[in-house]
């Protein structure tokens, strides 16, 4: 990513292109049931909930994107995580429900 301000969020596309290119890491905001669904391969399933007790051990190297379903918990912890110190947290747009729209056909939708 280049030196501009950080996004606050993205689309898949951009996300999986940052991934593809080890520019990012993936979180996966959901909850296990959820993720036993359908998952992004490379993704780190951190349950919402959990998030706060687990800040020191998050990458800070990269920018982190947070997925869940649509992008509205997602988006709550991009909002928590840049509160917290990490600038560059950025939200996945539309969540794995988009992943599996418009990337992933493959990937169940619920």
């Amino acid at each position: 990513m280049s030196a501009e301000p950080t996004p606050f969020e993205i689309d898949v596309a951009t996300a999986h292109t940052l991934l593809e290119r080890g520019e990012a890491a993936l979180i996966d905001v959901r909850e296990p049931d959820e993720h036993t669904i359908c998952r992004v391969a490379g993704s780190l399933l951190l349950p919402m909930r959990e998030v706060p007790a687990v800040l020191d051990e998050l990458p800070r190297d990269l920018p982190l994107l947070v997925l869940c379903h649509h992008g509205g918990r997602s988006a709550r912890v991009t909002q928590f995580l840049r509160a917290h110190g990490f600038d560059r947290a950025i939200n996945v747009r539309g969540g794995i429900d988009a992943w599996a729209t418009e990337l992933d056909p493959s990937l169940a939708r619920y």
